[in-house]
C-alpha cells in the first residue's frame, strides 16, 4: 500500500499529519489524520482510534477535537479515519444520513452501496495494517472511541474485538441502531431487510447476544437534540447492567451534540484509554 502525505505540522512537540492512500477495500482514495507524539527512535506507542459521525471527515475532530495536548501528555498516537468512501462513481444519497459521509462502519451487501461501502473491513483490517507499517504504533496496545455514528462504530468494533482493544469509549453514541430511525434507515439500506444481520452492528444487540467487555465509558449531553429519538443511552445502560459490564455513563448537563462537548471531555477519554493501555506487555 502506497501512502501519500497531504500535510504535516508540528503540535505539542509531535506531528499532526494528513495522509491519503488508495484503498483496495473501498476501491477509492481514502484520507485520514494521524497525530504522533514525540518519541524515541524505534519506540512503539499505543494508539487511540477515533471514529467520526454523520457528515464528518477526518478534519472535524482534527480541527475541533482538542486531543493533541492529552495525547502528547500520555504519548498516544491518535488516528482519525474518514466516515465513508467518496469520489466519482461512489453511490450517494441526497439525505445527510445515508451515502457519502454516512458509512455507519458496516460492509454493505445491498446495491448500490456494496461495491464501495466496506467501512467495517477498512477500519478493522486494511487501515490498521497500513498504520502499523507506516507509523510507530504498538499493535498490542489499542483503544477506540468515537462520536455519534462513530460512537456506534467504536462500541460495536470494540465489542466484536475485546482482545484487540483494551479501552472502548464513546461520545453521544447511537447505542441501538436497530431501534432508532437513523440506524433502521442505514442498516436496512446497507444490509437489507433481514434484521438478524443488523445485530453485529448494534451495541445493545451484541451485548444481548453475549459480547462482553470489562468496562465502557460514555459521555452524553443532556441537551443533545438527538438524545431521546436517536441515541437512547438508557438502552445501553440496561444491557450493560444485565450483562455485568461496568458502564460509566456520564450525563452532562447543558451539553449538546456538537464538538463543543467532544472537546470538553476528550482529555478524560484519552486519560481513560491511557490507564488501560499501560505499558507494553
Amino acid at each position: 500500500m502506497t501512502m501519500e502525505t497531504v500535510s504535516t505540522a508540528k503540535a505539542h512537540g509531535g506531528t499532526q499529519g494528513v495522509y491519503r492512500h488508495r484503498s483496495t477495500t473501498t476501491g477509492t482514495d481514502m484520507t485520514f489524520a494521524v497525530f504522533v507524539p514525540a518519541h524515541d527512535p524505534g519506540e512503539r506507542l499505543p494508539v487511540l482510534w477515533f471514529l467520526s459521525g454523520l457528515t464528518c471527515t477526518h478534519a472535524n475532530v482534527m480541527d475541533k477535537g482538542e486531543y493533541r495536548r492529552a495525547c502528547a501528555e500520555h504519548r498516544i498516537v491518535f488516528v482519525a479515519p474518514d466516515t465513508s468512501p467518496r469520489g466519482e462513481g461512489v453511490a450517494d444519497d441526497p439525505a445527510y444520513d445515508m451515502g457519502q459521509g454516512a458509512g455507519f462502519y458496516v460492509d454493505a451487501t445491498e446495491e448500490p452501496w456494496a461495491p464501495h461501502f466496506r467501512m467495517r473491513t477498512y477500519i478493522e483490517d486494511e487501515l490498521p495494517a497500513l498504520i502499523g507499517s507506516e507509523f510507530p504504533v504498538d499493535p498490542d496496545r489499542q483503544a477506540i472511541t468515537g462520536h455519534s455514528m462513530g460512537g456506534h462504530g467504536a462500541l460495536t468494533i470494540g465489542l466484536r474485538h475485546p482482545d484487540r482493544f483494551r479501552s472502548v469509549t464513546a461520545f453521544a453514541p447511537i447505542v441501538a441502531p436497530g431501534q432508532v430511525p437513523w440506524g433502521e434507515k442505514a442498516l436496512g439500506g446497507y444490509l437489507g431487510d433481514d434484521r438478524s444481520t443488523w445485530r453485529a452492528h448494534d451495541a445493545v444487540a451484541l451485548i444481548e447476544d453475549g459480547a462482553r467487555r470489562p468496562d465502557l465509558l460514555v459521555d452524553q449531553g443532556e441537551a443533545d437534540q438527538f438524545l431521546d429519538e436517536q441515541l437512547r443511552p438508557e438502552l445501553l445502560a440496561a444491557a450493560c447492567a444485565a450483562a455485568g459490564i461496568d458502564l460509566t455513563l456520564r450525563m452532562q448537563p447543558g451539553y449538546d451534540h456538537s464538538y463543543l462537548g467532544v472537546s470538553t471531555f476528550m482529555a478524560d477519554h484519552v486519560a481513560w484509554a491511557a490507564e488501560r493501555l499501560g505499558k507494553a506487555t
